[in-house]
């Protein structure tokens, strides 16, 4: 059976019969908390208040007020409630609070006692005694907070031991004295503060099993597992161990099966995990951590929705992806940049400030291409590089690169957003930024997107491997794993100086519409360029609806990981592969290619050599006797039809 399965473990199996037969007047007895004094005789349905002559009916009794003056209907209501349930053949699901002295002594055939779903506080030292041929007992779901040394010393045959959902503190050291016979015990969620003491499987020499899931242990060394070198698995997932010493399973050469999930390892290495050569399965809090164990047929988990363990992009489509998307990034960027430097601008300071914004975007599609080039490298054996690839320069580098292009991205989009909105809502002011200053705005965005990537590199101590939480090398969502002052510096960028400008880039454009709106567009005077900054503003529109379709996502993903709801790995590999990288893709395009003055630059600029290819070729086929040109001075849509007769339904004469 697998750990999977009994570790969640439910008990539904109908209650062995416990015939229990009392007399009449043992259980009269039981009632009253005294000897019957036959003296007293009651009517049918009532019964008497102890010694005193005074009868009550029997809904009166253990009904939670002392209706007898002595209170004698209120005492011993647990063993009797107890006895009843008994009686009709259940144990379980009832409300039994106390389990007094010998109360099963009298049934030593019992193999199977069932007291799960109960209300329990209290077990006297004996209460199991004669049991002698019990092999499974649950009591899980009550409320016991501790169990007296040598409460089981009679249950020499039981083989399962269920205690699962207890606040048991802590055990001392000889409540399991007597266990010659354990096989499976399983204690998860009981609160545990710290292992059994050292000794426990001393007095449990057949123990195979143990479950301590969800408890609180801190720690875990040698000295407290060196006697259960018997057990077959061990299951430890979600306890607060903090560091786990290299020789601590050393003894554990019979292990098939190890649960370390949700347990951070950070000084892991692979001598830990070599002494328990039989051991099968392991599971661990990232599959990072299944490097240190290659022996191991099956370790689990086997990716991080990002990674596998084979390679650092999980699936097929991630890999392709992530090509396409470096190539058209760079590839668009980079087109922009040469154009722009290629033909005259409308406005040199508005260029200047788009080829920094696609120089910064051409940083994402470099990123992407080294992601794509190191998955190739480490194809089939990532799982081999993974801690080591994390934690190096490069993965650094990369994450350095990606942040530097998202945040320089950001804020040159609000600052051109900004300037934008200072000529359509104040369109008579001076308030235009300069040559000088432009130039100032432009090295200060770039010193400052330089800083707040590289911040978490000066220090590792207080950040952590703040880039190196994934293959991918993007601190996109927080870790549990992430240092605090790493958590709180992530969600500084993310909710805080990318919501921001993506708050003013909202606000902005919706004053820009509302200013264009009053203003009326019909006025004669204002109509030319007025309609030329609602086009900017139309096309700028588009640019803030893209981008809201690309950070809205990562602020969920950053507001989600914060309320520590569980993100799956496929959803962060989605984010980075494609939504962040689209951003930077698009841009090019809705800043430049869809303008229609640089539509028409370059058409222009396309005519123009064609019109110079044509005249070199016609120049050598004609005599230099009989024509000579000065093309310089021949416009492209005035193209003497003479030397090459062209249909007007040419493009560039149109």
């Amino acid at each position: 059976m697998s750990a999977g399965k009994l570790r969640r473990l439910r008990v539904d199996v109908p209650v062995v019969i416990l015939l229990i037969h009392f007399a009449h007047t043992q259980i009269g007895a039981l009632v009253t908390g005294s000897r019957v004094d036959t003296d007293i005789r009651c009517p049918l349905g009532q019964f008497p208040c102890g010694n005193m002559s005074k009868c009550l009916p029997q809904a009166l009794q253990c009904n939670g007020h002392n209706d007898c003056p002595n209170g004698a209907d209120e005492r011993r209501c647990d063993t009797v409630h107890f006895l009843w349930c008994i009686r009709q053949r259940s144990l379980r699901s009832n409300k039994i609070r106390v389990l007094p002295d010998y109360v099963f002594s009298e049934y030593s055939v019992l193999q199977r006692l069932f007291l799960q779903n109960n209300s329990l506080q209290f077990i006297s030292k004996h209460a199991f005694s004669g049991l002698h041929n019990l092999k499974r007992l649950f009591l899980c779901d009550n409320l016991i907070s501790s169990l007296s040394p040598g409460v089981f010393r009679d249950l020499h045959q039981l083989e399962w031991l269920m205690l699962n959902h207890n606040p048991l503190s802590g055990l001392s050291q000889d409540t399991f004295i007597g266990l010659h016979s354990l096989v499976y015990l399983s204690m998860w969620n009981t609160s545990l503060q710290q292992f059994p003491h050292p000794s426990f499987c001393e007095h449990m020499p057949t123990l195979e099993w143990v479950d301590l899931e969800g408890n609180q242990i801190q720690t875990i060394n040698y000295s407290i597992l060196k006697t259960c070198n018997k057990l077959e698995v061990l299951l430890l997932i979600d306890n607060r161990i903090r560091r786990i010493p290299e020789n601590t399973f050393q003894s554990m050469w019979k292990l098939a099966e190890l649960a370390l999930e949700g347990i951070k390892i950070p000084d892991i290495r692979t001598e830990m995990f070599l002494p328990m050569m039989n051991l099968s399965h392991i599971y661990f809090k990232t599959f990072q951590y299944c490097s240190y164990a290659p022996h191991v047929r099956s370790c689990k988990p086997n990716t991080d929705g990002i990674s596998s363990f084979e390679d650092l992009l999980a699936n097929m489509v991630l890999r392709v992806s992530v090509w396409v998307m470096a190539f058209i990034t760079c590839f668009g960027n980079l087109f922009v940049i040469c154009m722009r430097s290629l033909i005259r601008a409308e406005n040199n300071l508005h260029a200047t400030c788009i080829k920094a914004l696609c120089c910064a975007d051409c940083l994402m599609g470099v990123y992407l291409f080294f992601i794509g080039v190191f998955d190739v490298k480490f194809r089939g054996q990532y799982n081999r590089n993974a801690l080591l690839w994390m934690d190096s320069t490069e993965c650094q580098t990369l994450g350095f690169l990606a942040m530097l292009s998202s945040e320089v991205s950001v804020l040159l989009l609000t600052y051109l957003t900004l300037e934008k909105f200072l000529v359509i809502v104040f369109p008579f002011s001076n308030l235009r930024p300069g040559k000088l200053q432009t130039g100032v705005v432009l090295a200060s965005i770039w010193l400052l997107g330089f800083i707040i990537a590289a911040v978490p590199l000066m220090n590792k101590d207080v950040f952590g491997n703040y880039y190196g939480l994934n293959g991918v090398c993007f601190p996109l969502h927080s870790a549990r794993q992430e240092k605090p002052t790493a958590k709180g510096y992530s969600t500084g960028i993310f909710l805080g100086l990318n919501l921001v400008a993506f708050l003013v880039i909202v606000f902005c454009y919706s004053s820009m519409f509302y200013s264009i709106y009053k203003t009326g567009i019909n006025a004669t005077h204002l109509r030319s360029p007025l309609h030329r900054d609602v086009a900017v503003a139309n096309r700028f529109f588009f640019i803030v609806f893209s981008d809201a379709l690309c950070w809205i996502p990562i602020f969920m993903v950053k507001i989600l990981s914060l309320l520590e709801v569980e993100i799956p790995g496929t959803i962060s590999s989605w984010v980075v592969i494609f939504i962040l990288p689209i951003n930077s893709a698009l841009n090019p395009i809705l800043y430049t290619l869809t303008t229609s003055f640089f539509r028409e630059q370059v058409e222009l600029f396309l005519c123009r050599l064609q019109k110079t290819h044509i005249l070199k070729k016609d120049r050598k086929s004609l005599t230099s006797s009989t024509m000579f040109m000065d093309t310089s001075r021949v416009p492209c849509y005035q193209h003497p039809a003479h030397l090459h007769p062209l249909t007007s339904a040419d493009p560039c004469y149109a």
